[in-house]
């Protein structure tokens, strides 16, 4: 039987115990399953996703869930990135372990199992350090932190007075709400697809905004600028958005439809 360890908050650990582990995260393929890693000889190493998932884990300290799968369960293998030698690969979960243990550096592997695991299954439940691990990237410690959109977690301790001390010259922080909705007016009527798709651009780093006056560019015969508005106001908590959405997924253009289906994923 091969041995692996799944890190989830310590308020699943009842459910854990009487359901097992639903079949909840997604693989790069759209697959439903459970992600987890092989039991290794060093307590570090095992352990070394927890300083990353617990920053996107939910509430509260993250917990050990070992479970046993038997040898040839069909399981995939690989790098989270999924390039090169590190792209994922259908083996057998013993394979799998075999793998990762050889290994230099497994940092940053993971193990897909598609399917929900069973209570059956479930060895033991332990608590675990919560100081272990890298975070953002393997050996990304005593590098500069990347401050894109992409790289920072909003709402993260600290995250502000990063962005400030370190700018990023395309992610912010965006300028004023009157300044970007002085930008969409002086661009005419219909209004420049450039201009109006930057200030919409900087429109998507914000959590809310002004969608009433937004909401006209919806008719815009530019394609672009109505996939734009879509990925402006996807993510925003104001009023309003999904109706707007309603009316763009059933925009003339593909690329406006394909922009919203991919906002609601």
């Amino acid at each position: 039987m091969a041995m692996f360890v799944h890190l989830t908050p310590a308020v699943n650990v009842a459910r854990v115990k009487r359901s097992g582990i639903r079949a909840v995260s997604w693989a790069q393929d759209g697959a439903r399953g459970v992600y987890c890693f092989p039991v290794l000889p060093s307590y570090t190493l095992t352990h070394a996703w927890l300083r990353e998932l617990s920053r996107h884990g939910g509430p509260g300290n993250l917990v050990a869930v070992h479970l046993r799968l038997p040898d040839a369960e069909p399981v995939r293998v690989g790098h989270y990135s999924g390039h090169g030698a590190g792209a994922h690969q259908v083996v057998t979960a013993g394979e799998a372990v075999r793998r990762v243990g050889a290994l230099d550096d497994p940092r940053g592997w993971e193990v897909f199992v598609p399917r929900a695991v069973r209570a059956a299954e479930v060895h033991r439940v332990r608590p675990v350090s919560q100081a272990i691990g890298w975070r953002y990237r393997p050996g990304a410690h005593g590098t500069r932190p990347c401050t894109c959109d992409g790289c920072r977690v909003r709402g993260a301790y600290g995250s502000r007075r990063l962005r400030e001390r370190l700018l990023h010259p395309l992610d912010g922080p965006a300028p004023p709400a009157q300044v970007l909705l002085a930008r969409v007016e002086a661009a005419g009527d219909p209004g420049d697809p450039a201009v109006l798709c930057d200030a919409l651009y900087w429109f998507g780093l914000r959590r809310r905004g002004p969608l009433h006056r937004l909401a006209p560019l919806a008719g815009h015969p530019d394609a672009a600028v109505r996939a734009a508005l879509v990925h402006a106001v996807a993510d925003w908590s104001t009023p309003g958005v999904d109706a707007l959405l309603d009316r763009l997924a059933d925009d003339p253009e593909r690329g406006v439809r394909e922009a919203v289906g991919f906002a609601r994923r």
